[in-house]
């Protein structure tokens, strides 16, 4: 029996078929296939919402498309002549409402729906065999509503597949290391039921009322802890230099400005911190699982701390978070204004754009090469996502320094970065530069330059240099 007979067997099986939900469905699936309009909008969807690894698969797969369905129209169905299967057998409600009229081999609907399935897959496995089974039904669907022999089925297949292959080879697929942790370096001190040894900096007028508020729980929740209320015109730092040298544990209750400031005098006083979050983000006391005043009171009355890396700038100011140069914090401010009605990817994609537009650009030599920048990112341990989007710390006492650049300077490097974040392919563009080392310097090549750093403070030099303390800072934070 030859493969052709094979074939048609096969065909007349499935069209002869008796299923109601071979009639229901399958016609359905073929007409959202037609043009490629179902992996159109799949793709849509996923670089709209999806993870960096989705969008990347979808830019990836819709051009895989364009170029299989180029090659099966123009190409395939012109070397090989074959008409298409007698649909007499096919129920009328399963067929399709048009009935193509070019050659039947191979099925453009199923190299497509490969091209689409495969190109994905490569850069997310678990989203690929997804779109895998969905492409199998769409080649079934071809056979289903008397479109296709198997057979075509099977070389458009193979066609798609084979697209998607080649073009990994020209553009190589991106494998995201694995995001480990390791456990916290505990910091042993006993537990404080009721805040004994705690003394509390606050200024109660901060934060729209935050600070008020941080006053009454913490009176309530650790009744025998010192609370030293500041006022507006009072110097922070005076009074939590003259709290430390008394304290037991040091707290402060403020944003990110306030608490890097409290958290240079912990180190320099050898006490542990206590974080109560009260500005506008709090990305420390977030990253510290202390995102509220609660979660700092429990982890006070356990005794629970642990060790984390602070950032010495300058070896005069401390950096908890992150410090950058140019428009940076202009980009995080769009970012974070947009990000809850358009999802972070859209949300960052357009403040990148308006960001490059800025004329904040600086130009900063360091490791023996010069670059103009608007874009630079440093942080305190190991940012993720990789790209200039970074979003969260995995671990807070890994040692390093997470230092990110984006290159403005040369010829169409708007446009260039642009494309490249479009293709999912920022960390691989020669204008974007990452490291991750112990210690960092730089010079302002044109001058002093502000910096600023922990969203809160800004300090003007020329000179940059900053250093990792590893595990320099004992915090309390809730533990496993």
């Amino acid at each position: 029996m030859g493969l052709g007979t094979v074939d048609r067997r096969i065909f007349e099986a499935v069209a002869e078929s008796d299923s109601k939900a071979l009639d229901t469905v399958m016609p359905r699936l073929t007409a959202a296939a037609d043009h490629s309009k179902l992996w159109i909008a799949i793709g849509a969807g996923l670089i709209a919402a999806g993870t960096p690894s989705m969008r990347r698969g979808a830019a990836r797969a819709l051009a895989t498309v364009a170029v299989t369905s180029v090659l099966t129209n123009q190409g395939a169905k012109r070397l090989w002549k074959r008409t298409r299967p007698d649909f007499a057998p096919v129920p009328v409600l399963r067929r399709s409402r048009r009935m193509p009229t070019s050659n039947s081999l191979p099925s453009g609907h199923s190299a497509s729906a490969a091209a689409f399935a495969v190109g994905v897959g490569l850069e997310n496995r678990p989203l690929g065999i997804g779109l895998g089974v969905l492409a199998g039904l769409v080649g079934l669907s071809r056979v289903a509503t008397g479109a296709h022999y198997p057979g075509d089925v099977l070389a458009g297949f193979g066609i798609g597949t084979a697209v998607a292959l080649a073009g990994a080879a020209v553009v190589p697929t991106i494998v995201e290391p694995p995001v480990t942790a390791s456990e916290p370096l505990r910091f042993h001190t006993r537990p404080r039921p009721e805040g004994d040894g705690v003394v509390l900096v606050v200024n109660p007028d901060s934060g729209s009322g935050t600070g008020e508020r941080i006053l009454d729980e913490v009176r309530e929740a650790l009744p025998k802890c010192e609370i030293v209320e500041i006022a507006d015109h009072e110097d922070i730092k005076d009074k939590l230099r003259d709290a430390a040298d008394r304290a037991e544990v040091l707290a402060v209750g403020g944003g990110d400005g306030t608490v890097s400031c409290a958290a240079g005098i912990a180190v320099d006083a050898e006490v542990p911190l206590a974080v109560f979050p009260g500005g506008t983000f709090n990305h420390f006391a977030k990253d510290i699982g202390c995102d509220t005043v609660a979660a700092t009171v429990e982890a006070i009355r356990a005794g629970s701390a642990a060790y984390v890396d602070t950032i010495a700038f300058n070896d005069s100011d401390t950096v908890v978070n992150t410090a950058s140069i140019g428009a940076y914090p202009k980009f995080v401010r769009i970012r974070e204004k947009l990000e809850h009605r358009l999802g972070k990817p859209l949300a960052g994609a357009y403040a990148l754009f308006r960001t490059l537009r800025s004329d904040a650009t600086v130009r900063i030599r360091y490791d023996d090469k010069t670059v103009q920048t608007s874009l630079f990112f440093l942080g305190n341990s190991l940012y993720s996502p990789s790209g200039f989007a970074p979003a969260r710390r995995v671990r807070m006492d890994d040692g390093l320094i997470d230092v990110r650049i984006l290159e403005t300077g040369p010829r169409f490097a708007t446009v260039r970065i642009l494309g490249a974040l479009a293709l999912g392919r920022l960390v691989h563009s020669p204008l974007y530069h990452e490291l991750r080392v112990p210690e960092f310097s730089f010079t302002a090549v044109d001058g002093p330059t502000p910096i600023a750093h922990d969203g809160e403070v800004e300090i003007v030099c020329q000179e940059a240099t900053f250093k990792s303390r590893y595990r320099s800072l004992p915090v309390f934070r809730p533990l496993p």
